[in-house]
């Protein structure tokens, strides 16, 4: 909690892993954009709990990451340790088609909120881009399970397509849809973000900014395009994260480039940016 404002902070993404073992064995490497750990020594629970209570950090959503293959088991066991400090946003097998029957109760296990999906691989898009997983956005609109999406800024308008026929589904779409390049070329297609504001099952998580751009700490080069996102979809529709193990820079710079740097962000509203609005949003009660 920021001792000042006594908000609760709260970060929309972070990985853990443990070491390729096996009793606990990663995929195989069969394909050259198959996704390879972030770091070379992993981010356990244990670690990141240390970095969260460094950086002031109250609360953390683990995305399970995809070099461990489709499984959220570690995810889940640090959840229901510290149901205090983590939720997950897991995943099912897309091209299974018995995951559709996971979805009904899916938050029924403990620690488990939801899905997050990275559809900006090259693996996985064509799922999106073709149309192949309606059943996927259909019934986790019923089960009132929200979505996680990190897609390309190019394929967002498929993502508003299916916001519009699925308005009880709640999306959060990562990182601004930012997936390459550093400054002028990470935010080339940025309009195409702001084009999902009005719909209400839209929010977009801030996590992540400081990797695609060139600029240092408190990365003022960044600052218009977060309060453009700010004034389009508004405090409780717009998520602060960090994506920890792909950032630039201390976990606290994170924190405090939006707690210290952005004085144009009013207090209140900050309460909603730093944690309030994510955990009302996906479900994770305070």
């Amino acid at each position: 909690m920021n001792r000042n404002t006594g908000t609760v902070i709260v970060d929309a993404q972070v990985h853990i892993w443990t070491a390729s073992t096996p009793e606990r064995p990663w995929p195989p490497i069969v394909h050259p954009t198959q996704s390879r750990p972030h770091k070379p020594e992993p981010i356990t629970t244990e670690i990141m709990l240390c970095e969260m209570d460094a950086a002031g950090v109250d609360r953390a959503v683990i995305a399970p990451p995809v070099w461990e293959g489709v499984r959220n088991d570690y995810a889940l066991a640090a959840a229901r340790r510290h149901p205090d400090r983590f939720a997950v946003m897991g995943r099912v097998d897309l091209n299974d088609p018995a995951s559709r029957k996971l979805i009904p109760a899916w938050r029924n296990q403990p620690g488990m909120l939801g899905f997050r999906y990275a559809f900006h691989r090259p693996l996985i898009r064509p799922l999106l881009v073709e149309g192949r997983i309606e059943w996927l956005f259909a019934e986790s609109g019923k089960a009132g399970c929200p979505i996680m999406l990190f897609a390309q800024q190019s394929d967002l308008h498929l993502i508003k397509s299916i916001a519009e026929r699925h308005p009880g589904l709640k999306l959060v779409i990562d990182h601004f849809a930012l997936t390459h390049g550093k400054d002028e070329e990470a935010f080339r297609d940025f309009d195409k973000l702001l084009e999902l504001a009005p719909c209400p099952n839209v929010a977009v998580k801030a996590s992540c900014l400081p990797l695609y751009t060139t600029d240092a700490y408190p990365y003022r080069w960044l600052h218009p395009y977060i309060r453009r996102v700010y004034e389009a979809f508004g405090p409780k529709r717009m998520f602060w994260g960090s994506d920890l193990s792909r950032l630039p820079c201390t976990y606290r710079q994170c924190v405090t480039m939006f707690t210290e740097e952005m004085p144009w962000l009013p207090a209140e509203d900050l309460k909603w940016i730093m944690g309030r609005g994510l955990c009302e949003w996906i479900g994770w009660k305070v």
